[in-house]
């Protein structure tokens, strides 16, 4: 006889992180090539020299200094190892095996994973025709079953964001003791006006709740540190379920330390603004079908090609994210990082 493991984690989808190919460029993870930003390395050798101490639990300098920031109470704040850390939490504090779980499909991969590890029931609902998310469909799958939405704006893959009227429109439809997560992991890079603040929206509406992380435009990817802002009950919640210790010293030190770096943040964010706009403009005149993003990141809709493509782009020395069979992401890196992926995608061929 073997040890025996619940039978139904041998369909859970396993997470497929970006490849990391010695000598090419990897645009396939939706990291900042810039690196840390100014401060941050120094901060964390300060804090390295204290990695023989348990690291604050609670976050509390981390807490305090994003609820100055915020300008809203540390108690509506929770600090998790990423934001993917905290979706996980999520499905944990509202869902028991009778309970859904609704969400974008295509979106970002660990939704379907988190629900499942945790028994809830999964409810994938398709993107538009134009890759965007449909909020119609998703209102119409919410069910008396319905514990939890994750809606992620900018969403990824494709980097579709949602404006103000129709996301409120769907927030006023949702009925009040469903939990609405907006996942705005990419929220630094948007430069419309029009796509709403997750974290005003969650003043004005007590089921909601905005996903923020260091990750991506702050550069601390590898040093995991997401937050929650929501309604002071679920954030409470959240904070029992944290693994203890799970957010390490070192990645509070530089979260804090990249808070105090905003010229540069800004800066950095409106670089990579400019480049996926002129990298969208050259897909779209070679014929790609790219929709607008507001992420650090591209969407090319290549459906079964998907593969062929990504071999392509290997070939030529460019490590892309293949979704097989719907499309390809291709973070925006420096400009010599994207002229090389641009070189690659023309030469491509399309027929």
């Amino acid at each position: 006889m073997t040890v025996r493991i619940r039978a139904d984690l041998d369909q859970l989808p396993a997470y497929v992180a970006g490849r990391t190919v010695p000598g090419a460029i990897k645009l396939a993870s939706n990291e900042v090539s810039a690196g840390p930003l100014p401060g941050v390395e120094a901060a964390i050798a300060r804090a390295a020299a204290d990695v023989h101490r348990y690291p604050d639990m609670g976050a509390t300098r981390l807490t305090g200094t994003l609820a100055e920031r915020l300008d809203v109470a540390p108690e509506r704040i929770a600090i998790g190892c990423g934001s993917v850390a905290l979706c996980e939490q999520l499905v944990q504090i509202t869902c028991t095996a009778e309970d859904q779980v609704v969400f974008p499909w295509r979106s970002f991969e660990a939704y379907p994973i988190v629900t499942q590890v945790h028994g809830a029931g999964q409810v994938p609902v398709p993107l538009s025709t134009g890759h965007a998310l449909d909020l119609d469909a998703l209102a119409a799958a919410i069910t008396p079953a319905t514990r939890l939405v994750f809606v992620c704006t900018p969403n990824n893959p494709t980097g579709t964001a949602l404006r103000r009227a129709e996301l409120e429109r769907f927030l006023d439809a949702v009925p009040s003791d469903v939990l609405v997560v907006l996942d705005e992991a990419y929220r630094e890079f948007v430069t419309d006006p029009d796509v709403p603040d997750g974290i005003e929206l969650s003043r004005r509406y007590a089921n909601v709740l905005s996903l923020r992380t260091f990750s991506k435009a702050y550069g601390l990817a590898g040093l995991r540190v997401g937050y929650a802002v929501g309604p002071e009950h679920v954030i409470e919640a959240l904070r029992k379920v944290c693994i203890p210790f799970s957010i390490n010293a070192v990645g509070q030190a530089a979260a804090l330390a990249s808070l105090d770096a905003g010229n540069e943040l800004k800066d950095r964010c409106e670089s990579v603004a400019a480049e996926r706009v002129r990298v969208r403009d050259d897909l779209l005149a070679l014929g790609y079908d790219v929709p607008e993003t507001q992420a650090n990141f591209v969407w090319l809709a290549l459906g079964e090609r998907t593969q062929e493509f990504n071999e392509h782009c290997m070939g030529e020395g460019v490590v892309v994210r293949a979704f097989a069979g719907d499309g390809t992401r291709v973070t925006i890196g420096g400009a010599a990082e994207n002229d090389a992926f641009l070189a690659a995608a023309r030469s491509f061929r399309k027929t």
